[in-house]
């Protein structure tokens, strides 16, 4: 057994899944990297950015928490729909924590009262997150964290502002003790287990939403194709957009090519200060009808392909 220079035997590691549920927007993926310190998950104005359960790693003190970053849960109406709903309370169930997110704003509204209603089943300690405290009274924020203690017996809650990183620290540490003892599953140095081709793909996606949000429905994924590592540490990437209509590729393209030139332009920017070598991206557009109706796809995003 080794023993530290203090005399004393160093402390048992600890390691945990913690999957945070909540319904879209409520700030899951911003409270993910600001727990991780890094961009790891998709963030957008639009709901239902995250398709998969991409995963953050924190180290804090002798603990590993693996963090579940699940689809927001809604009322499923397409096929899509449906498999991202089963995947986020699938993360739930098979994770050693539950954090339960709530907009302090929204407050308890229809479809937070059916995620309190569901994760109460999920039989795991469950933690309850009031997100965007920064935008609400005081007096509102405590009446809403005992509306949820009323509904189901927390062990923790915490009040937050993820985007300015308010409150996370807290999170983190207690996150820290409370997941189970064991030994780490993933290297120190690794912050993901979402492949750097999938996070690529995640960047990209997210800069169609934000460039068009308005013109351009959900049915876009975004794949990559090839990933090459050249001799100069430059790093070489082909990326296929896919959409359902000849009429979305037009808009994906932009007259004269400006659209996707710019799309290009933030995603390379970004994928290049994620990996720190230069990147040479290239996108292509191409019409895929009913690629929500596709087995495959699915598949590749993380996600059970629903029967029904």
């Amino acid at each position: 057994m080794t023993v530290e220079a203090s005399g004393e035997a160093p402390a048992a590691t600890r390691c945990g899944f913690v999957a945070l549920i909540g319904a879209p927007n409520v700030g899951k993926s911003t409270l993910v990297n600001a727990l991780v310190g890094a961009k790891v998950t998709i963030v957008s104005r639009k709901v239902q950015t995250t398709r998969a359960l991409i995963r953050g790693i924190v180290i804090e003190n002798n603990a590993q928490i693996i963090l579940v970053d699940t689809p927001g849960i809604f009322s499923p109406k397409r096929r899509l729909d449906r498999a991202m709903v089963s995947t986020a309370w699938s993360g739930a169930h098979d994770a050693d924590l539950v954090c339960v997110l709530l907009d302090a704003k929204t407050g308890i509204d229809e479809e937070a009262e059916a995620i309190l209603a569901k994760a109460a089943s999920v039989n795991h300690e469950k933690i309850l997150v009031i997100n965007k405290v920064d935008l609400v009274q005081r007096e509102k924020l405590l009446a809403l964290a005992q509306a949820a203690n009323e509904r189901m017996p927390f062990a923790k809650t915490f009040m937050i502002a993820a985007i300015s990183g308010d409150g996370v620290d807290d999170i983190r540490s207690t996150l820290a003790e409370m997941v189970p003892p064991g030994p780490f599953l993933y290297p120190e140095d690794q912050m993901s287990d979402a492949p750097m081709r999938h996070l690529a793909a995640e960047i990209t996606r997210e800069k169609i939403y934000r460039k068009l949000h308005q013109e351009l429905p959900y049915q876009s994924t975004v794949e990559t194709d090839k990933w090459e590592e050249r001799k100069d540490k430059s790093v070489r990437i082909e990326q296929t957009i896919f959409v359902e209509r000849e009429s979305q590729r037009k808009i994906v393209l932009g007259k004269g090519g400006a659209t996707i030139k710019s799309i290009g332009a933030d995603s390379r920017k970004e994928i290049s200060e994620i990996l720190g070598v230069p990147v040479h991206l290239f996108l292509f557009v191409k019409v895929r009808e009913n690629w929500g109706d596709d087995p495959d796809r699915y598949r590749e995003m993380g996600l059970e392909f629903p029967k029904e």
